[in-house]
């Protein structure tokens, strides 16, 4: 047992965060003489009693080399961090000349290097986890992928730097997945082998516990971020950010006690039977349940980064003896105490991360914020060249901790010590620890503390306001008579007498969305068309009914406001509505987390129009007759419908966004691009002939599609027939319709086939409508004719097969 007369020399191998926080903790022990650390890094350099040993010295791949210079310097304690040289078998090799090593021996820690071994090791030892298969050939993994009918979860078996677990949504996804793992071989080696189990959800922990292969006992629970961005969403990372503990709702002590007696107890004393006895730090990665099961998703044979920067400045007993404790199997006789504040991690990454990072940024520290009290910069991916500056040369740069007496007050300190870094591209996610919030009871925060806590939890107020600034100058070019549009009152107004409404008009009421063609402008990063698509939707219902569009407002939702993305969104509004005299009145940005991921957004509307007294409402479908002539106006394209098919399509034929539009060969636009086209407004068009009293009916194509809209304008006792030949298909519906093998009637249904809008007019008002249109910029064409209705379909579509020439 260590005496308090006792020192030791520590080789720390690593040089990440982690071993940051293990050197920075190791120093504050009395029995501590001297830290190495190989390779180490620029923040663990400024560490007490502690030296760097530079790759140029010792590699730290060479473990005979580690040995040598290890008996050289009398170091009597090694501690390995990653997992990659726990794994290769570095503890044996220590253990074999008689220095203590803190890491498993290579045989135990195949619980982490591959997870087929540790997936058939709680089978054997009746350790709770979810349903799997391990496949090593991709055929069989394939078929195995058809066959069951659950979600599933995707595990390159190999080492993969915490990266390599997929989590698709759909069967399509997962088969794209597993080809990602096991012939594009995007995890290298670790791929070689996959496990393929049934998806969990619920509540995601880690517990790290100290193991002398008799004895655990654990730290804090902690909750660990994996996905690269907010929400969860974006590809897995090695870890953006931790808090721990976790609410007493979530995890409560009875359920910890649990945990301990039937899933980690159980697993120290089966890995000691099987002849592989532990030591060191095992992490054991579970789901909670909704329904209070309890499983075991993975074991990592090493302390978790980022948690290991959370945890240890919660920790109160000696890492040190804690350790010595562990390699001389005397864990029981010593206390591991934390404190009961809470902490937070939040780790900074590069430009690029998780996937090719930017390397060699300049990085500035402003240290006058930081808190030496509660705040901790612990140093990852990090180098200094020949000058001395600091420059980035990881993909996780930082991890940002700071401790508090509740969790909002670690999340207000971490995000305030993270905004004391900067460099090129550097990113964070900003909504670490936000699930546990709606857990927290009997808060006593003040109305000055919630700005506060909205901020630690990444909504911003201050953002919201800065929108509005930038946007104001825009709503106001959208005033016409009878509009307000100076923003920030609780509700628009609008004069209809100073409109020239004089006598009370008939109001036209339209709400609605863009739909899934978001995810496409998402996807590429292209939101300046969006806000027309919005508004045409909206003001090409209202025309369908004779009526002019004056006002409108829309809702802009989101898990974290991008106020570059949200004023791109609005300019597109507010230019729609100048192109249809429409004022934008207001509107509502909010920031819903929890409930929409982050990285995606959704905007809708409501507008209002007017009729006046004694114009005609549409349709006029006591006015209509067999022979009565349709006239279609060309669309720009999909518009706003159909998008859910479209991208089913496009993935289906492997194209990506950035992919050249293969309908549109040399025209230098993506994909992305071209679908992106924006909804046609006919409202300046088509009120002229309205006004004039030249058309009978208006149908704005959109879902359903020509079959479906065109008879939402007539009687049941007449029918719509059109034929195909009268108007030309754009490319990029006949890709559509040959990629998607459909037949006509499902295309019909679907797209509005190159026609945005389609009007009946008497035959005698049929050339003053074409001149008028045409005159007005738009593209016509004289489609078809109304017919007595005999068979019971409201539109017929003669000639068909021309769209398979």
């Amino acid at each position: 047992m260590a005496s308090k007369n006792e020192r030791y020399r520590v080789l720390l191998v690593g040089s990440g965060g982690r071993e940051h926080a293990i050197a920075w903790k190791l120093a504050q022990s009395p029995l501590l003489e001297k830290t190495y650390a190989s390779p180490g890094n620029p923040g663990i350099a400024k560490e007490p009693k502690t030296e760097i040993v530079p790759k140029s010295e010792v590699s730290p791949d060479d473990f005979p080399a580690l040995v040598r210079f290890a008996t050289d310097k009398s170091i009597n304690l090694v501690v390995v961090g990653p997992e990659v040289p726990i794994c290769n078998g570095i503890a044996d090799y220590f253990r074999a000349v008689g220095i203590r090593c803190f890491a498993p021996s290579i045989r135990a820690a195949r619980l982490e290097g591959s997870k087929a071994f540790s997936k058939n090791f709680m089978i054997r030892n009746s350790i709770p986890t979810a349903k799997f298969q391990t496949h090593n050939d991709y055929e069989s993994a394939k078929m195995y992928l058809d066959e069951v009918n659950f979600r599933t979860c995707l595990k390159a078996s190999g080492l993969a730097a915490g990266k390599g677990v997929l989590l698709p949504s759909t069967k399509e996804e997962a088969h794209e997945g597993l080809k990602d793992l096991m012939i594009e071989k995007k995890f290298g080696g670790a791929g070689n082998e996959v496990v393929i189990e049934q998806y969990l959800s619920g509540h995601e922990v880690s517990i790290i516990s100290f193991c002398d292969a008799y004895t655990i006992k654990s730290l804090p629970v902690g909750q660990d971020h994996k996905a690269a961005g907010d929400g969860d969403s974006g590809p897995n990372t090695g870890g953006m950010g931790v808090y721990s503990p976790l609410p007493k709702s979530i995890i409560s002590d009875a359920l910890l006690t649990k945990i301990h007696e039937t899933i980690l107890q159980p697993t120290i004393d089966a890995l000691r039977r099987e002849r592989m006895p532990f030591c060191g730090w095992l992490f054991t990665g579970l789901m909670l349940g909704d329904n209070g099961e309890i499983n075991v998703l993975e074991y990592n044979t090493r302390g978790g980064d980022p948690e290991i920067e959370t945890l240890l400045p919660l920790m109160e007993s000696d890492l040190l003896e804690v350790m010595v404790a562990c390699t001389d199997n005397y864990l029981d006789t010593v206390d591991v105490k934390c404190s009961n504040a809470t902490a937070v991690t939040v780790i900074a990454a590069a430009s690029g991360y998780p996937g090719p990072f930017a390397k060699d940024d300049l990085i500035s520290i402003d240290h006058s914020a930081i808190n030496p009290e509660t705040d901790h910069i612990f140093y990852a991916g990090t180098t200094r060249d020949s000058a001395g500056q600091l420059l980035t040369s990881g993909g996780r740069v930082f991890a940002a901790t700071s401790t508090g007496p509740t969790l909002e007050a670690a999340l207000q300190s971490a995000y305030k010590l993270i905004s004391s870094i900067t460099f090129k591209g550097m990113h964070y996610r900003t909504d670490i620890g936000h699930k546990a919030l709606p857990h927290l009871k009997n808060t006593t925060t003040t109305a000055k503390d919630v700005l506060s806590v909205y901020a630690s939890a990444g909504v911003s107020i201050e953002a919201g306001n800065t929108l509005v600034k930038q946007i104001s100058g825009y709503v106001r070019s959208t005033d016409r008579p009878g509009a307000s549009t100076e923003l920030g009152g609780f509700g628009a107004m609008f004069d209809l007498e100073a409109a020239g409404y004089t006598t009370p008009p008939t109001l036209v009421v339209s709400s609605d969305g863009v739909g899934t063609k978001l995810l496409i402008a998402q996807a590429v990063g292209k939101h300046d068309t969006i806000g027309q698509d919005l508004a045409a939707m909206l003001y090409n219902d209202i025309i369908c009914q004779g009526a002019e569009p004056l006002m409108m407002a829309d809702i802009y939702s989101c898990a974290h406001l991008d106020i570059s993305t949200a004023a791109s969104v609005i300019r597109g509004i507010c230019a729609a509505c100048k192109l249809a005299n429409c004022a934008l009145v207001g509107g509502e940005t909010a920031e819903i987390r929890g409930i929409i991921k982050d990285g995606v957004y959704d905007v809708c509307g409501t507008a209002i129009g007017a009729i006046r007294e004694g114009d005609k409402m549409l349709p006029l479908k006591d006015e209509m007759r067999a022979g009565d002539i349709l006239v279609g106006l060309a669309s720009s394209g999909c518009h706003s419908n159909g998008f859910s098919l479209i991208r089913k399509i496009v993935e289906g034929q492997g194209l990506r966004y950035s992919d050249p539009a293969p309908w549109e060969q040399g025209s230098g636009r993506s994909v992305g691009e071209a679908l992106l086209e924006p909804t046609r407004i006919y409202v300046r068009s088509v009120l002229g002939v309205v006004k004039n009293g030249l058309i009978k009916g208006a149908a704005h194509i959109t879902g359903g599609g020509l079959l479906e809209n065109i008879p939402r304008m007539h009687d049941k006792n007449l029918a719509s027939e059109l034929d195909a030949a009268t108007w030309p298909i754009p490319s990029v519906f006949k890709w559509l319709k040959k990629a998607g093998s459909m037949d006509n009637d499902e295309f019909a249904r679907v797209f509005n086939t190159g026609l945005g809008m389609v009007l009946i007019v008497s035959p005698e008002s049929q050339e003053e409508v074409l001149e008028d249109l045409e005159k007005a910029g738009e593209t016509v064409y004289v489609v078809g004719k109304m017919v007595e209705r005999a068979d019971g379909e409201g539109c017929v579509i003669q000639g068909m097969e021309i769209w398979d020439q």
